[in-house]
């Protein structure tokens, strides 16, 4: 029976070497028909870990190509999902990196204080290990405070600072009672209290899902890394050293804002090498999220405007 007539292997005979071939032209033309993947596709498409200066393992992602590199820097119980309508928008001319500050999103959370200056390391870390030479870093409400403190480390690579909807008095003359009140309901009952405390930033309008996961996703950050974040960044009002740190911060300061709270021009410019803002109407404080046009539009204004050459 093991001579009994079979049409494929007649036409095709028991060979290994026919096997071979028969293989080598299938996985030939599978190869063919997959469509071409531009080049740096994949790497783009994973995460990658960058080792700050205390040892926590911070996460972030690079897309697109091309100088300067635009380093996206969340806010407070947030991470870098808030950027996702930035991210494609901007990787066509530039590189893109996002992150995930310690404690948050994908990032470790090993730290007992989760200071202004070790997020300021986070942003340092990411930026280097990515191999960004020049870099302009933008940071969304908390991020205002922690991109001035990477300037810092790093004033040979950072060539400006945007901030969202953030940075609109630096001189904020904040008390220590009052500090403690901001907080209180907070450290009561952390999940109500800070749907309450973010619920105030958005505009009714906002689209109902939108604001929905919004008020779920921060509201159910780590309460421990919230809560020393919180009262890190506004101790810094208390101690004037949100005003103090761009004394050491020499690069231009621009702010893409929305208009619900006024901006004090003269103190920001008492400090700042120089300060500009571009302010949207009718923007809440997540105006990258939810009204992304606009918002790009400006943001990329402001990008023009730190890379545009002076006129002589």
């Amino acid at each position: 029976m093991t001579n009994r007539y079979h049409p494929v292997r007649h036409r095709l005979g028991n060979s290994h070497e026919t096997a071979r071939r028969l293989w080598l032209c299938v996985t030939v033309c599978l190869f063919l028909l997959l469509p071409a993947v531009p080049e740096g596709r994949a790497e783009d498409q994973w995460p990658r870990i960058a080792i700050s200066r205390d040892g926590t393992s911070i996460s972030f992602e690079t897309h697109g190509a091309g100088a300067p590199a635009l380093v996206f820097v969340h806010g407070w119980s947030c991470d870098s999902r808030y950027w996702r309508a930035q991210t494609p928008y901007f990787a066509k001319k530039h590189t893109v990196v996002t992150l995930d500050l310690a404690g948050h999103g994908h990032s470790g959370m090993s730290r007992t204080r989760y200071t202004m200056d070790a997020f300021g390391e986070d942003v340092k870390a990411v930026t280097e290990t990515a191999g960004c030479a020049r870099v302009i870093l933008i940071g969304h409400s908390m991020g205002g405070a922690v991109i001035a403190e990477a300037a810092r480390l790093m004033p040979d690579r950072v060539i400006g600072l945007i901030g969202v909807d953030t940075l609109e008095n630096i001189e904020y003359p904040l008390k220590a009672e009052e500090l403690k009140t901001m907080i209180a309901p907070l450290e009561s009952d952390f999940r109500t209290g800070s749907r309450q405390f973010v619920a105030q930033m958005i505009l009714p309008q906002t689209d109902p899902q939108l604001r929905e996961w919004i008020l779920s996703d921060m509201s159910s950050a780590p309460p421990g890394v919230a809560l020393s974040a919180m009262r890190e960044m506004l101790t810094q009002f208390c101690t004037g050293d949100a005003a103090m740190i761009f004394e050491k911060v020499r690069v231009p300061v621009i702010s893409v804002n929305g208009d619900m709270w006024p901006i004090n021009y003269e103190a920001n410019r008492r400090h700042m090498l120089s300060y500009q803002a571009i302010v949207l109407k009718r923007a809440d404080h997540f105006l990258m999220m939810n009204q992304a046009d606009e918002f790009n539009r400006a943001l990329e204004r402001a990008i023009g405007m730190l890379t545009e050459k002076p006129a002589r």
